[in-house]
């Protein structure tokens, strides 16, 4: 049997979610190995011609929702190689239907059937007759699902059938939960504690690696610095605690934004930098208004949390933007490190402009940089 498993970008995606419980030990778990493990076991117990299993996408929007989807992190069955890796929104078919009910499903004949959704059997070229569909719970939360297609030997599922696949949903949490208890240890170095981004000392890392790809590839490399206007009035007017909240809320407007390979970080108090590999000056910079827009819309604060009141702070806060790419600011020949410096001076100097050119702007760094001595026109 062949189970195919999602690209390491997509599982690193679906698995930023905080652990639920606080009672386990940190223990290794090889999260491919062990997805597979899953589907066999499963197959193993109620033979199918297919099957899948199916993560949300944990992270939160700015008002601390779900963008409802669900991605195939893996799949065995005809077509299944076509399946592994896409999205399904929450609202379509019978593992959606699983997923926002958190409730257990057979649909022994699909086409009388108004939930199946008959788009997945075009992509894969496989006929679904009948679907046996589990949810994937940590402490009574969904995450995800397991779903079989079409028993084996022409016999339709049953009740023992779902039984089973509920156990193995169980263990399947388990073992999520413990990857997660895992993860969240051997990331503590590397977050910072606030906002839940990456830390100064990740970026640094990250940059250089992605400098020295982008070279070897002949590729560009994007750089967003980012700066909060007025938000030491926050501290002066609330307090620091409420200033820290509110670097919190913009953690999880910053995480919207990331996708896969594009890396944000807080660079130190209220700075941020945001790398975008393989992207050059343009798509950044369209970034970079996106995100600025995004924040001077955005009310902070909204709603009560911990022992701060609802503040409703609107119109306030906004942010100075520097943008610089490696094509365009940092002249060949430089050592990787040199280069990394350079970009990082290109960023750090526009979003200054930024500032003093009045606050609430996206300013493109120009000309060439070096990683000491400013730049050349």
């Amino acid at each position: 049997m062949r189970i195919y498993i999602a690209r390491n970008t997509i599982l690193e995606h679906v698995l930023k979610r905080k652990k639920y419980e606080h009672d386990r030990s940190p223990s290794k778990v090889d999260i491919r190995g062990t997805l597979k493990s899953i589907l066999m076991w499963a197959n193993r117990f109620v033979p199918s011609e297919s099957g899948s299993i199916l993560l949300d996408d944990p992270v939160l929007d700015e008002k601390r929702r779900k963008p409802g989807r669900l991605y195939f992190v893996a799949c065995y069955g005809k077509g299944s190689k076509k399946l592994v890796g896409s999205v399904l929104s929450i609202s379509t078919g019978i593992a959606g239907k699983t997923y926002r009910t958190g409730r257990p499903c057979i649909s022994r004949y699909v086409e009388k059937d108004k939930d199946f959704y008959k788009e997945i059997d075009k992509i894969t070229g496989f006929r679904t007759r009948s679907i046996i569909c589990v949810p994937i719970q940590i402490k009574n939360t969904t995450i995800g699902v397991i779903e079989l297609i079409n028993k084996l030997d022409g016999i339709n599922y049953d009740r023992t059938d779902l039984e089973l696949l509920k156990i193995f949903a169980g263990y399947t949490s388990t073992l999520i939960q413990n990857f997660l208890d895992a993860k969240r240890f051997g990331e503590l170095s590397i977050r910072d504690n606030l906002t839940g981004l990456y830390n100064d000392r990740f970026f640094y890392d990250y940059l250089l690696n992605e400098i020295k790809r982008a070279t070897h590839d002949d590729k560009d490399l994007g750089l967003i610095f980012l700066d909060l206007d007025r938000f030491k009035e926050v501290n002066d007017t609330y307090g620091h605690l409420a200033g820290s909240e509110l670097l919190k809320e913009l953690g999880f407007i910053l995480l919207n934004m990331s996708d896969h390979r594009i890396v944000t970080a807080r660079y130190g108090g209220d700075e941020f930098a945001i790398v975008i590999p393989r992207r050059g000056i343009e798509y950044a910079r369209r970034c970079a208004e996106r995100l600025r827009k995004s924040i001077e819309e955005h009310t902070f604060l909204a709603r009560e949390g911990g022992s701060i009141p609802p503040l409703k702070i609107k119109n306030l806060i906004t942010a100075s933007i520097g943008v610089a790419s490696l094509r365009r600011n940092v002249r060949p020949g430089l050592r990787p490190r040199e280069m990394r410096d350079a970009l990082i001076k290109a960023a750090d100097t526009a979003m200054y402009m930024a500032k003093e050119n009045g606050k609430n702007m996206v300013c493109v760094a120009k000309g060439f940089f070096s990683p000491s001595s400013g730049y050349t026109p």
